[in-house]
């Protein structure tokens, strides 16, 4: 793009008055709500723990940003909507993203493009030209323990929802495949969530089962979680991309349940063909849609090691039947058939929104060569997650925005035009008198410095 060197900007004038624009306002942000955020890391004490995650192999001596102020920058620059590095050529000169990350010297830029891109690069082993290391277990840990800490007291039941996306590719990156599903080239990742709590993230190839990796996954969280709440109890959710019979008798060797979709087969579809047919006979009485449920005790003729059971739901709508089944460890006692569908397995479609939320934050920026590149981008975008689900979750309880997506909050809290004046013991930051939603401001502020 040309480099622009226009200082005036002429528009329709406003009856007798012309109307002038310049870039000339000096010291101004259009991120002032990014303080909430702040506020929120001091809660969660989320940044610095991240930065911990990362070995500086560079001489101390010769550094002028350090690792633990890159990566707040960066977090912090995913959070406010910034998706590409080349967004830090300028936002390295915003005093208060300067602020935001703790840089001593607010007068002084932020790191640039290149300077990030490095630290993007991280690999497993330091050498001469790539000097920080990403400890990747220490980033899934963490992920953890935000979620751990955000209970006082253990719950008695927790749900693990998983779930498989496609982030399409459009470069050489390495483990670029075709994915028939989706139509395109893409990468796999693989989410793991308990409600709104984001506990693991990781990107996998597509030329491989939608499960593939999630047995070591759950082993590695669930371990975690049991360390600190042993008498937790545990259910894993999700379709049937992940009914596979080696997570399933892990999990009932391991005293964890599990509600999984079951593809349906001929042979699924006859056990239910009476209660399709009453279903079929209910709409034609009704012209309403039916729904009826049954379960019932369910093997494979070769791929399972035991038999289990499975509800079968016969549903039918105007012109066709739509037969759903589900496998579980839960019992029928507390989880009768219905209940069990419609109140535990169909919930976990909020995970959808979850997932997207993700998207919202930039995860599927997935244009570096290398995978190991491409999954700390995830988990970047992970922490700028845990960042503004805290702030939701700590300062927006009982609030308009309790339920809002990630951009929603961005929009309406976060973006706030702010003009910075910075003395020798004070930083003034004068927001925008017109801003609309100073009441839900203040709330937030509150809630976050109790």
């Amino acid at each position: 793009m040309t480099e622009c060197n226009q200082r005036s900007f002429l528009f329709e004038e406003h009856f007798s008055r012309k109307v002038t624009a310049r870039f000339d306002g000096g010291q101004q942000t259009s991120d002032a709500g990014g303080l909430l955020l702040r506020e929120a890391d001091r809660r969660l004490n989320l940044l610095k723990r991240f930065a911990g995650c990362f070995l500086d192999g560079r001489s101390a001596g010769r550094i002028d940003h350090p690792i633990e102020e890159m990566v707040a920058q960066r977090v912090y620059g995913i959070a406010l909507g910034y998706e590409d590095l080349n967004d830090h050529e300028q936002l390295r000169h915003d005093p208060l993203l300067a602020v935001m990350a703790g840089r001593t010297e607010t007068d002084s830029a932020l790191a640039g493009k290149s300077t990030l891109n490095r630290l993007e690069l991280s690999t497993k082993k330091v050498d001469r030209y790539k000097k920080i290391l990403c400890d990747t277990e220490s980033v899934d840990r963490l992920l953890v323990d935000v979620f751990l800490e955000a209970h006082r007291r253990a719950p008695k039941q927790i749900v693990l929802d998983l779930d498989a996306t496609d982030f399409p590719i459009h470069g050489r990156q390495e483990g670029r495949f075709f994915h028939g599903f989706y139509d395109h080239y893409c990468y796999l990742p693989l989410y793991i969530f308990c409600g709104s709590h984001l506990l693991g993230a990781r990107l996998r190839q597509s030329n491989r089962d939608g499960s593939a990796g999630a047995l070591e996954e759950v082993q590695r969280i669930v371990g975690q979680i049991r360390r600190s709440w042993p008498k937790v109890r545990i259910i894993l959710r999700a379709d049937s991309g992940f009914c596979r019979d080696e997570l399933m008798a892990w999990c009932e060797s391991h005293h964890v349940d599990f509600v999984f979709g079951l593809a349906r087969n001929s042979r699924l579809e006859a056990i239910l063909a009476p209660q399709l047919q009453k279903a079929a006979a209910q709409f034609t009485r009704t012209q309403k849609r039916a729904r009826l449920f049954t379960e019932f005790q369910y093997e494979t003729l070769d791929s399972w090691s035991c038999r289990r059971r499975v509800i079968g739901k016969a549903e039918h709508t105007e012109g066709k039947s739509n037969p759903r089944f589900v496998v579980t460890s839960l019992g029928g006692e507390l989880w009768p058939p219905q209940k069990l569908y419609e109140d535990l397995y169909c919930a976990r479609g909020d995970m959808e929104n979850r997932i997207k939320e993700q998207l919202s934050l930039f995860a599927d920026r997935v244009s570096a060569e290398t995978m190991q590149a491409n999954q700390l981008r995830i988990y970047f975008s992970a922490m700028a997650y845990l960042l503004v689900d805290g702030l939701r979750r700590l300062a927006l309880a009982g609030t308009e925005l309790a339920r809002a997506q990630v951009w929603t909050i961005r929009l309406h809290l976060l973006k706030i035009g702010a003009q910075l004046r910075m003395t020798v013991r004070r930083i003034w930051i004068s927001m925008a008198t017109s801003y609309p939603r100073q009441q839900l401001f203040q709330h937030a502020w509150a809630s976050l410095r109790c």
